[in-house]
């Protein structure tokens, strides 16, 4: 319970104040309603996100005290406010040529308004999204240094094939497909977006790489780069904005109010955070061995989604539920390897 603590407490403060504001716009009926609206939007955050959370487990708990703490701290804050806040009112800024002050007045005023602008570059930030993911995804099944294997029959074969190129070279298609999937217009922004995610995924592998390469040169840099390093920071970070922008488009389905989907949004990564911290401190990766594999094919399948996005309406349901179903089967699947080891 420890673990969830915090968030709880949050929960309780952003719940409050999502009643507050609820109750100044529509009396007890919109406290009551913006109550409700806030907590499925929790909910829906926690199930989009929960294999972030694996993904997010399996890279700190190399980590050490230092960056996790960083991580916990720094990036709530990024996550909260960052991600599910200023990231949507920066690309809605970009695209309109307006200002940030701008945009936030035409998000609390005009939902509307602001909701259709978010939505209109769905495409582009699908295809950064989907690029990022689907390396993300490729390149755990090509990694030859995992010697398990989940389905195996798939990730044998990946395994032998293990090169970061022919990831690069698979997402590049991708990219180059979802290019086709759009009007004309749309064609060299999602192109654009969609190497970007490639190139940052790139970018932060090698920055991470650059700072722990050689021990000793990581040990002139100090202790705080010998687990984990601002590159990995950052490529968390990112992951995490290629989940919550997924989150905040299918937020603005239940409501156009700005600020309750804010407040869900910012409660269900609360809970993200916790899920993580729960998972590495009880060792949760080490007693499920398929859980992080479940994770990750979760995130192929987010990734495919994203990129079929661009072009077609996906509904919330569905790519929620994929993403746990594959956790759940992985847990499953854990269970059975594990009774039959003792068994044996």
């Amino acid at each position: 319970m420890k673990h969830f603590g915090v968030s709880i407490i949050v929960t309780v403060i952003l719940m409050a104040v999502a009643g507050w504001w609820g109750y100044s716009n529509g009396g007890f009926s919109g406290a009551l309603t913006a109550l409700w609206i806030t907590g499925v939007l929790g909910v829906m955050e926690v199930s989009l996100s929960f294999d972030n959370a694996v993904v997010n487990a399996s890279v700190l708990k190399d980590w050490n005290a230092f960056w996790q703490k960083l991580f916990l701290t720094v990036g709530i804050l990024v996550a909260v406010f960052g991600m599910r806040l200023v990231f949507p009112l920066a690309i809605v800024a970009v695209a309109t040529g307006l200002d940030m002050l701008a945009v936030w007045n035409m998000a609390i005023n005009t939902p509307s308004e602001y909701s259709r602008h978010l939505t209109d570059v769905h495409a582009e930030v699908a295809a950064f999204g989907g690029a990022f993911l689907l390396l993300v995804f490729l390149n755990f099944m090509f990694d030859d240094d995992k010697d398990v294997h989940w389905i195996e029959w798939i990730e044998e074969r990946a395994n032998r094939l293990g090169a970061e190129s022919l990831s690069v070279l698979l997402a590049l298609v991708a990219v180059g497909v979802a290019v086709e999937m759009v009007p004309e217009e749309k064609r060299f922004p999602v192109l654009y977006a969609g190497v970007a995610g490639v190139a940052i995924y790139l970018a932060v592998g090698w920055l991470s790489g650059l700072l722990e390469e050689d021990p000793e040169e990581a040990k002139a840099l100090g202790k705080t780069v010998q687990r984990g390093s601002i590159g990995g920071f950052l490529y968390l970070e990112v992951l995490d904005a290629s989940f919550s922008f997924d989150g905040v488009i299918g937020a603005f389905a239940i409501t156009s109010d700005v600020v309750i989907i804010m407040l869900g949004l910012a409660i269900g990564a609360m809970y993200v955070r916790s899920v993580t911290v729960y998972l590495v401190h009880k060792g949760t990766l080490d007693e499920f061995i398929y859980l992080e594999h479940g994770a990750h094919w979760a995130i192929g399948i987010l990734a495919v989604i994203m990129f079929a996005s661009v072009s077609y309406h996906i509904p919330e349901w569905f790519t929620g539920l994929s993403g746990v179903a594959f956790i759940l089967v992985s847990v499953w699947s854990s269970i059975k390897y594990k009774r039959k080891m003792v068994a044996e």
